[in-house]
């Protein structure tokens, strides 16, 4: 990474990012941080924090602050099963998980097509963390949080994206898993602490409460207040959201000499 895509926590205002965010890009859902932590005790000394009543996906604990606006701390405990665990390294990703069996005839034609989805997933090391936590960046109690959740149409992700490669350019590559989707997105940018796209899943959907026009950028906070300064700087030339149509009949010289030109 450059000089220009790292902040120091200092750096980091996460009430100030979200109010950018929503001037440039007008979110219609809560960003949010999700941290690890090495103990229990840790996560459960989070201000206002809510521990879950019942058993849920990774997916709904994300869908609740990003939602609800709460902030929610579980273990794997707290999770339905191994899939959502070892994504986030509460659970171990042993040969049983390895085999993807309960996804066989499912999701994948057979146990080898299963097993092969399961080794593509992008899970962060088992062993270093106890406990997760999730909450709306605005709100200041994660203090800085591992990564950033972001939702946002295709039309607003793009201009993220350029937001991000103003400076410091460099060509963003991402995959896509297809189900269990979350490696891609929280999976990767854990492991890797690289921004990391992805479209969310089925069970991000239909339980996490992802809308169906919405993709996911997890993003290390030290990433975001150079995509502010991209997005500002892209305004300034006439280029933000919402992206004026431009009609697909008309004669396109003169819109591409301010789109595409300086001066």
């Amino acid at each position: 990474m450059t000089e220009q895509m790292i902040a120091t926590d200092h750096d980091f205002d996460g009430a100030a990012i979200v109010a950018d965010l929503n001037r440039l890009l007008r979110l219609r859902t809560t960003p949010i941080g999700m941290k690890m932590f090495a103990t229990q005790a840790d996560m459960e000394a989070i201000p206002r924090l809510r521990r879950p009543k019942d058993i849920h996906t990774t997916d709904q604990i994300v869908g609740q602050a990003a939602r609800n606006g709460w902030t929610v701390g579980i273990t794997m405990k707290d999770l339905v099963g191994a899939q959502c665990g070892t994504v986030i390294g509460l659970h171990p990703a042993d040969d049983e998980w390895l085999s993807g069996d309960r996804m066989a005839g499912v999701w994948y034609a057979d146990a080898t097509e299963a097993m092969k989805h399961q080794h593509s997933m992008d899970v962060v090391a088992f062993g270093q963390f106890e406990a997760m936590a999730v909450s709306p960046l605005a709100s200041g109690r994660l203090a800085t949080p591992d990564i950033c959740l972001i939702y946002a149409t295709p039309a607003q992700m793009i201009l993220f994206i350029n937001g991000l490669q103003w400076t410091g350019y460099k060509k963003l590559e991402w995959g896509c898993v297809g189900e269990s989707a979350c490696a891609d997105s929280w999976g990767r940018a854990l492991k890797t602490g690289e921004p990391s796209l992805s479209i969310p899943c089925f069970a991000e959907r239909r339980y996490g409460g992802v809308l169906e026009d919405e993709l996911l950028m997890a993003i290390p906070p030290q990433f975001l207040p150079k995509v502010i300064a991209g997005l500002e700087a892209l305004s300034n030339n006439g280029l933000r959201y919402p992206i004026p149509q431009y009609g697909i009949n008309n004669d396109v010289r003169a819109g591409m000499g301010i789109s595409y030109t300086t001066g």
